[in-house]
């Protein structure tokens, strides 16, 4: 019998529509039983990082970011690309935990996608330094750029191309046995 896990699931975009946020919850959707998400929806209501603010226990809003991520035992993030980089709300988050640990070795997946034909590689290879500088587990093999999110994913946040849906039921996999290994 396969262990619960707890997998903190991070869109990187605020808009309401976001394709991201309907892939993430499309991916949750896909999951093996044994994972279970929790869905960080604090991203707006993080400060902007400043190393004066971060003393003793900072602020509430850095308090709940890092008590998420302390009892994920994975880390799912899809991310739009904003401007060729990594939206600034994602990159603030990462800002914050930068030398707190809660990151540390933890197994995380980044899929980035974008209706353009680029799906999003500039944010996910800058996301993807981010994560390896703060010592995250980043399984390569799990994360994934998807062009034409749009042409992939119905408006009701479901996916329709099949070769996108295994590719993402593979990183989910991939996830829970990393997650797994840590956790035996």
């Amino acid at each position: 019998m396969k262990k619960e896990l707890n997998i903190l699931a991070i869109s990187g975009s605020l808009r309401n529509q976001s394709s991201n946020t309907s892939l993430m919850h499309a991916m949750i959707k896909l999951a093996h039983t044994n994972l279970k998400f929790e869905v960080y929806d604090g991203l707006n209501d993080l400060p902007h990082f400043n190393p004066d603010l971060d003393v003793e226990e900072g602020p509430v809003s850095v308090q709940n970011l890092r008590a998420q991520l302390k009892h994920s035992d994975g880390v799912l993030i899809c991310t739009p690309e904003y401007g060729n980089g990594v939206p600034g709300v994602l990159k603030n988050a990462l800002d914050w935990v930068v030398s707190s640990g809660e990151w540390l070795n933890k197994p995380t997946i980044v899929i980035a996608a974008s209706p353009s034909p680029m799906g999003g590689d500039k944010a996910h290879a800058s996301l993807l330094l981010t994560l390896n500088m703060i010592n995250a587990q980043v399984l390569q093999e799990g994360c994934l750029t998807i062009p034409h999110i749009t042409l992939k994913m119905n408006k009701q946040g479901v996916i329709i191309d099949s070769e996108t849906q295994r590719a993402l039921q593979n990183s989910l996999t991939i996830l829970g046995e990393a997650c797994n290994q840590i956790k035996s």
